[in-house]
């Protein structure tokens, strides 16, 4: 989860990517998700977790089934390109190797994939938010739903809820406070400058678990 990455200071490419939409300011509700523990570990989020389950699917399984679309800002080598603006979009449906799809969700934008293995079934919607900072009341918290063996629940909780006991019903709010973009020196194409400008700030996590509220921060340049 590349809200981890950012707390264990681990960041790399696919969290820069995340904050790619941003410009300075307070951007509150992000990276929502829901669990409970039910028979089975149900999950749901936001859109900003999209590829962080795929890449937490491939993690687990050698191979699995997926169908939707995926969103790259560069050329990829798959099927079914269409080109809109400032973007490829792939619609892709056919078994994936897990190694395949972890190259695929390093250099795309993001993965608007269904996607199916033994004891996981994911479910994500097929078109993303409009960037903006006022989403606190339209938040979509069932943008990806995921559901998950038991089997699988202990590996789940160390990247999704790493910083919390044993739960049977969880929720994880994000805000991203943005004071300073850092231009990359001696770039003159505005495209460039956008995607490779690093934001820095802070990320207040808030975490409520069977009831009980705990709140932490973390700064962060990516």
């Amino acid at each position: 989860m590349f809200i981890k990455k950012i707390f264990e200071n681990k960041t790399n490419e696919s969290v820069h990517k995340q904050f790619v939409r941003f410009g300075k300011g307070t951007f509150g509700m992000r990276a929502v998700i829901n669990a409970r523990i039910s028979g089975q570990v149900k999950v749901s989020s936001t859109f900003e977790l999209a590829n962080d389950f795929l890449e937490f699917i491939a993690s687990l399984s050698p191979k699995m089934k997926v169908s939707g679309i995926i969103l790259s800002k560069e050329k990829l080598d798959l099927e079914n390109e269409r080109k809109k603006t400032g973007l490829f979009e792939y619609s892709i449906e056919r078994e994936i190797g897990s190694e395949e799809m972890k190259k695929i969700l390093d250099k795309c934008y993001f993965a608007l994939l269904d996607c199916s293995a033994a004891g996981i079934e994911l479910k994500v919607k097929k078109k993303l938010p409009k960037p903006g900072k006022s989403v606190e009341a339209k938040v979509n918290d069932k943008f990806c739903v995921l559901d998950l063996d038991l089997k699988f629940l202990a590996k789940f909780k160390d990247e999704f809820f790493w910083d919390i006991n044993d739960f049977k019903k969880a929720r994880a709010e994000h805000t991203f406070i943005i004071t300073d973009i850092i231009m990359p020196a001696g770039e003159k194409d505005f495209e460039k400058i956008r995607q490779e400008a690093k934001r820095k700030g802070k990320i207040i996590r808030k975490v409520i678990v069977d009831g009980k509220e705990i709140v932490k921060e973390k700064e962060f340049s990516v």
